[in-house]
């Protein structure tokens, strides 16, 4: 995101940490559509899938936050007490 490929709410983002709620719109910026990294990551969500959490619309490169992700929804190997005992220091 530091590159300022992204926009949310058609509004530029380079801030990696930025927080999205659910109505926000991402979207990668018609000058970056070409990037190979971009368009690799396109590729690679159609094997993957999509989220129940997000409301993707591949021709305009964006995607719609439906809802905040439950627990359940992510299906990433997450261990929540690492993360705990980091933000806890």
């Amino acid at each position: 995101m530091r590159h300022g490929h992204f926009t949310v709410n058609g509004r530029k983002v380079d801030v990696p940490s930025y927080s999205v709620k659910p109505g926000d719109v991402v979207a990668v910026r018609e000058r970056s559509r070409k990037t190979p990294s971009i368009l690799h990551a396109m590729e690679e969500v159609k094997g993957r899938g999509i989220p129940e959490w997000l409301q993707l619309d591949p021709e305009a490169m964006s995607a719609r936050v439906s809802s905040v992700p439950t627990r359940e929804q992510i299906n990433l190997p997450v261990q929540e007490s690492l993360i705990v005992e980091l933000y806890s220091k």
